[in-house]
């Protein structure tokens, strides 16, 4: 008689938990069966229903009682981090209610299934200096579980991200290990595509004309920054012709603007990147005599003009009482202080963030730059394309999002890696398999 597994995918995204434990029961000879889903973002609903064939999606959990889930065996469920940010307080996170995650305790108590598995942000072990997770594991032991937890990362299963998550097991019988063997490494080249149409804009063009093809892996391309890994607007002379001594100028004052000996001496908080006065970049940049400080003028003024350069006020953190009595601080212009010159910088303010390099591994990849990164394909640069993302998370090539691009990209830098959740889901499944006498198994219903 074949052996069933009935669960439950909360917070279901597009299905990454769900693929991973279907393709463990798969291996293990093991029939799966989703009794219950609960997903609220419409794409990722239409993506779900495409893939899985499955068209009982409920909504807000938070609105469904207990009494309409199904019996289960398996909880799975990677829930949303954002709760977390609020959630703390000076004494720690000493109540769940409020949060995404009382739903799934709240589910647990009312069903009482052998087990779950539960994902979410590196961050979450830490937050609030760790008492949040202390919380949640004490509220979860307290329904009588055993549970593990761990930071895993994604390249150690045979991903090419460096992806880190916490996972959390719990069941009835004993403590699910999370100790895992390295698989062998898998490189962005053995995953990427070749011969997409490549980008033919003002940026990649200028970087193609700077810089040979091969000399792009890895690079990143922002002014924030400075490093050999990294091109600057200036480097490819993106806002207008710059000559080396205005080069030069840029990547000292790029560097110099972030020490904190510079808010020492204007008597303000330090931040990261402060506008410096022309006395001030006279002091780094050479200028021994009149003829030279005039010049450095004139370079400053012209890359203003350009766009490389703002002139404005410093910064200062300054502490507000808001209308609820609460202390708010943020950064204002300190208008009584001389103003200076500072590098433009502006997050993601590029096309392309980052170019990857085929022999690597690819960043964390979250919803707000994966449109952003790059790749070399041939003599070009193209952007990442879904099927790389979808392999990136370890889903099959059968697997299919038809959708834009930019909603594809926010629903995968929120999804999980399948084949962590896979690995993960198989320990919790010998666990339930053992627990129960073989005449006690029952066929799936179709």
């Amino acid at each position: 008689m074949t052996n069933c597994v009935r669960f439950i995918d909360l917070f279901a995204g597009i299905g990454g938990m769900r693929k991973g434990l279907e393709d463990a029961c798969h291996k293990m000879g093991v029939s799966a069966k989703c009794v219950f889903t609960s997903e609220i973002k419409e794409h990722a609903i239409a993506t779900y229903q495409k893939n899985f064939l499955d068209n009982s999606i409920y909504g807000d959990i938070s609105q469904i009682s207990t009494t309409k889930i199904p019996e289960f065996d398996i909880l799975l469920a990677g829930f949303p981090c954002q709760p977390f940010s609020t959630a703390g307080t000076r004494q720690g996170f000493l109540d769940t209610r409020g949060t995404l995650f009382f739903e799934i305790e709240r589910i647990l108590e009312a069903k009482q299934p052998f087990g779950f598995l539960l994902e979410n942000v590196e961050g979450l072990v830490k937050h609030d200096r760790g008492r949040t997770l202390t919380t949640i594991l004490n509220r979860l032991g307290k329904l009588d579980y055993h549970i593990t937890w761990k930071v895993l990362n994604a390249k150690d299963f045979g991903i090419p991200q460096d992806r880190k998550r916490i996972y959390i097991t719990g069941n009835k019988n004993h403590p699910v290990s999370l100790d895992f063997s390295s698989q062998k490494a898998i490189f962005l080249k053995d995953i990427f595509e070749i011969g997409k149409p490549i980008l033919q804009t003002d940026l990649t063009k200028r970087i193609l004309a700077h810089y040979p093809i091969d000399n792009l892996y890895g690079k990143a391309i922002k002014d924030k920054r400075g490093g050999n890994d990294n091109i600057h607007s200036w480097d490819i002379e993106l806002k207008g012709k710059v000559n080396q001594a205005q080069k030069n100028l840029l990547n000292k004052l790029l560097k110099e603007r972030r020490r904190k000996i510079w808010a020492e001496k204007k008597g303000i908080k330090w931040m990261d990147g402060m506008p410096l006065t022309v006395e001030e970049i006279s002091t780094f940049y050479n200028t021994n005599n009149l003829f030279e400080s005039s010049e450095l003028q004139k370079m400053l003024d012209d890359l203003v003009a350009k766009g490389y350069l703002k002139f404005e006020h410093p910064k200062d953190l300054v502490e507000t009482i808001n209308n609820n009595g609460k202390v708010i601080k943020k950064r204002q212009y300190r208008k009584d202080l001389p103003k200076g010159y500072n590098i433009i910088v502006g997050k993601l303010s590029f096309e392309i963030s980052k170019i990857l390099d085929p022999n690597g591994i690819a960043p964390t990849l979250v919803a707000t730059d994966m449109g952003k990164l790059a790749v070399v394909d041939g003599k070009g640069i193209r952007k990442l394309t879904i099927r790389e993302g979808l392999r990136l998370f370890g889903f099959p090539e059968d697997y299919q999002i038809n959708l834009p691009i930019t909603k594809a990209f926010e629903l995968l830098g929120n999804t999980v890696v399948v084949p962590v959740v896979e690995e993960i889901a198989g320990r919790i499944i010998i666990q339930k398999l053992i627990s129960i006498p073989n005449q006690s198994y029952n066929l799936c219903p179709v």
